[in-house]
């Protein structure tokens, strides 16, 4: 037998249940990974939530859950080629990653991603990277970041965002950072000028950078774009990834899947030099995954959560 996390029915962390499942494996064209951790990450939450969002995803009813997850191929089925037993691996897979088992199906599906672990990166900072990384990523290449730009980052304390800030800064960009002002501490140990969220953000922002700002990016709704927009940056410098697919004012939407094809090898190696650092504040093993689900739903992360499998 093996441990799940399945749900049967839309809503919040209580719909999600840890069942036994019989084990499975890895069939013609498949392998089968023994997982070891998973992080969360919103869309997990909201996709359990709601039956639209999860139509949207192609997540029907009995599903799995999260998407993020590392761990290690132990069987490689018949026909399947390129995959060797004993890989250390990490990725996404929708409505898969906290169980047991992953069984994938090759070649991978759009949505599925599949990478092997660098050797000096753990699997619980491996399982953390997939969809944090990929829309940090895609979030700068839309706005076309470069050094010496003054960028507003809104959310900068988020799952996403932690990402965001540090890999803008090693593009030689200066940060400026909505947050809570409990985060502030946070925030400036990453090398990011924190302001506070709210009524009179753009009244804050051009006191802090009166010169003004080039650049902005939105993970969390339209607050910093509209104040981005209010301070003159030009719509096509404006990035947002919560916003639905036609934010206001002309800003660009993006989202991990419009990454660079090359975004996690990035990130990995920013992490392997020591120059990106992923702050996991929360670790829950598989049972408590109610309650870690509550906590991300929340809205207060700041860094990522994981669950663990052994």
């Amino acid at each position: 037998m093996a441990r799940a996390v399945i749900y049967e029915s839309f809503g919040g962390p209580e719909v999600l249940k840890v069942r036994e499942i019989s084990e499975p494996h890895a069939g013609e064209g498949e392998l089968r990974i023994r997982t070891t951790a998973a992080s969360l990450n919103p869309m997990d939450w909201k996709i359990a939530s709601a039956e639209h969002i999860a139509a949207y995803f192609n997540v029907s009813l009995p599903a799995g859950f999260g998407y993020d997850f590392a761990g290690i191929i132990d069987e490689v089925g018949p026909g399947t080629t390129g995959y060797e037993v004993g890989t250390r691996v990490f990725g996404g897979m929708m409505a898969k990653a906290i169980a047991d088992y992953i069984v994938v199906k090759i070649p991978l599906s759009q949505r599925d991603v599949l990478k092997e672990t660098p050797t000096d990166i753990s699997d619980e900072v491996a399982s953390t990277l997939t969809v944090a990384g990929c829309s940090a990523i895609a979030a700068l290449e839309t706005i076309g970041l470069r050094a010496g730009d003054t960028l507003l980052v809104g959310g900068a304390a988020g799952g996403v965002g932690i990402f965001l800030v540090q890999l803008a800064k090693l593009a030689g960009a200066r940060v400026i950072g909505t947050a809570s002002p409990s985060t502030f501490d946070f925030l400036s140990s990453f090398g990011v000028e924190p302001v506070a969220y709210g009524p009179g953000l753009s009244d804050r922002v051009k006191a802090l950078a009166p010169e003004g700002i080039s650049a902005a990016t939105d993970l969390m709704g339209t607050e910093t774009l509209e104040a981005a927009l209010a301070l003159g940056v030009e719509p096509e410098r404006i990035s947002t990834i919560a916003a639905g697919p036609n934010p206001p004012g002309g800003a660009r939407p993006t989202g991990a899947s419009e990454a660079p094809v090359d975004a996690l090898e990035r990130v990995a190696a920013a992490i392997s030099a020591k120059d990106l650092v992923v702050p996991i504040v929360g670790k829950f093993p598989i049972e408590k995954i109610q309650e870690a689900v509550a906590q991300q739903a929340e809205g207060h992360v700041h860094g990522k959560l994981i669950i663990t499998m052994m």
